[in-house]
């Protein structure tokens, strides 16, 4: 028998790394000509990208506030709710054990967080936003009613931004 010979099982040239990839992206990013005169973006074509941007972060804040004062299911919490909880467990405190304590001192701690984000739920200036350039914003990106609708946006805040309900 002949000793088995070392030969590739396949012929493909070796991939290239990561640090050999960016190392050519540099390289070439060197010999690059600069830009000329005629390639440079115009004022009107910067103003429109800032425009995309900013409409852009208005859409995707508003649609995050939405979505984390969506909060749990179940019963809602209201600051009524938490402050009955809150006595109770400052009457429970005196009378439980150390580890109930230690438990009760944590969920204390919990309800005045929660207590705290109700009040900081306010969306109405995110709101306000989103109605100023919704419409367009969905026109630019072919965003339709139903998407937003999906998306939890009430149909009164469509309506207000001037975003049809249509039939497809």
């Amino acid at each position: 028998m002949t000793p088995a010979t070392t030969r590739p099982i396949h012929n493909r040239t070796p991939r290239r790394t990561k640090v050999a990839t960016q190392q050519s992206a540099i390289s070439r990013a060197r010999k690059s000509k600069p830009v000329s005169e005629s390639r440079k973006m115009s004022a009107s074509h910067k103003s429109a990208l800032a425009r995309g941007r900013r409409e852009s972060r208005v859409i995707a804040l508003y649609l995050d506030a939405l979505n984390s004062a969506k909060g749990r299911p179940g019963r809602k919490r209201t600051p009524k709710s938490i402050d009955e909880r809150l006595e109770a467990i400052s009457r429970l405190l005196p009378t439980s054990s150390q580890l109930q304590q230690l438990e009760l001192i944590q969920e204390r701690m919990n309800l005045e967080a929660e207590k705290a984000q109700l009040g900081a739920r306010d969306i109405s200036g995110l709101e306000n936003e989103f109605v100023k350039c919704a419409s367009d914003f969905a026109d630019r990106r072919g965003i339709t009613y139903s998407a937003f609708r999906a998306k939890a946006v009430p149909a009164a805040v469509l309506a207000r931004a001037g975003i049809k309900r249509t039939r497809s």
